[in-house]
């Protein structure tokens, strides 16, 4: 038998543990041997693994190959991690994901390649400065999965997974990466990655899980954008307003429809492909398909009630920050960002104040 592939996930919530039960097998002769990075479920999961209950696939056990409670402690194992998959929430205004997988990324073209199961436009940029030629997959996912206690997964619908190349968001020369022949030794060789992925995923029933060329997969973040940066923000703002409320209010649906807009327009100009209406909603259908979705809160109010930082540099600044880059303003998503921003740190202050007088 072949050498095992390892394969480390960071951040062992509901969605890192159920893709990596389903990597976690013999796939032509060769063991993929997956290990995870805990949190606060650690004890659980070090004891017991993990348990999930799936509408995809009944219900299974998963027993990780090893479990850590931190990124130092999986550096310290030595095992050449072969894949060092990310999960966690894109923070960058809390934490930089490159600088704290260190520990395990083995570094170069034929070193460790870095996937970023992660929401929101811009996530893979730090990676890229930080591991110059190491493959880089960048990753959008279709799930709903919640983890209902410590190391008991649910998953509710849907396994889709689109994995694409990362070189520098534009495949082809830019200030990030302007070697023309480093980018294409980069694109065939994080390819045969994700093709590896897909076989993985595929042999274990995820009929879903699918590749996609590098620009293709920007345009589905960008896509994705069109709901997370204009209804997220808006519903924190609105007071905590549901989707389908917003698309039925009159005023509250133009300002929507506004920041959707905004992104039809300026991504096609920084990516150069134009949105498929085959393949990507237009703003109207969206909010036509909002109006009859009356389940749960945005992730990004729930964060705001429970006081938790929201995913607010990747869903908002960086596309900002990428559009000026290229010459391009998104007046009313800037407009979402620095008042929901200020209002974060406003939050904080009156939360530090309070305690500050106890």
């Amino acid at each position: 038998m072949s050498k095992p592939v390892h394969i480390l996930i960071v951040g062992a919530g509901a969605v890192g543990c159920f893709y990596a039960s389903k990597l976690h097998q013999t796939h032509s002769e060769r063991q993929i041997l997956v290990s995870l990075v805990c949190r606060s479920n650690y004890a659980a999961i070090a004891a017991n693994g993990v348990s999930l209950q799936t509408h995809s696939f009944g219900d299974y056990h998963f027993t990780p190959h090893k479990v850590f409670s931190s990124i130092p402690e999986a550096g310290e194992a030595g095992i050449d991690w072969d894949y060092v998959v990310v999960t966690t929430k894109a923070l960058p205004d809390v934490t930089n994901d490159a600088h704290d997988i260190r520990p395990v990324v083995k570094r170069g073209v034929e070193g460790s390649c870095i996937v970023l199961i992660q929401n929101g436009v811009g996530i893979e940029e730090v990676h890229r400065v930080a591991y110059g030629e190491n493959p880089i997959v960048s990753a959008v996912t279709v799930i709903s999965a919640e983890q209902i206690k410590h190391g008991v997964i649910k998953q509710n619908r849907w396994t889709r997974i689109t994995m694409g190349t990362y070189t520098n968001g534009q495949a082809k020369p830019n200030s990030l990466l302007s070697d023309s022949a480093l980018l294409s030794k980069l694109t065939s060789t994080t390819d045969t990655h994700i093709k590896n992925l897909v076989a993985w995923f595929s042999a274990t029933g995820i009929k879903d899980a699918e590749f996609s060329p590098e620009l293709s997969l920007q345009q589905t973040r960008w896509h994705k954008l069109c709901i997370n940066a204009s209804m997220n923000p808006s519903s924190v703002l609105s007071g905590g307003t549901t989707n389908s409320r917003m698309a039925l209010d009159p005023e509250l649906r133009t300002h929507l429809r506004a920041c959707m807009d905004e992104i039809f327009l300026t991504a096609p100009k920084i990516l150069g492909i134009e949105f498929d209406e085959k393949k990507h909603a237009s703003p109207e259908r969206i909010l036509k398909s909002t109006e009859r979705n009356t389940s749960g809160k945005p992730s990004m109010l729930l964060d705001w009630q429970a006081g938790r930082p929201m995913e607010l540099e990747v869903i908002l600044g960086n596309p900002l920050r990428i559009a000026r880059r290229d010459g391009w303003e998104m007046p009313r998503l800037q407009t979402l960002y620095a008042l929901l921003k200020m209002a974060q740190v406003r939050k904080r202050e009156d939360a530090e104040g309070a305690k500050a007088k106890l």
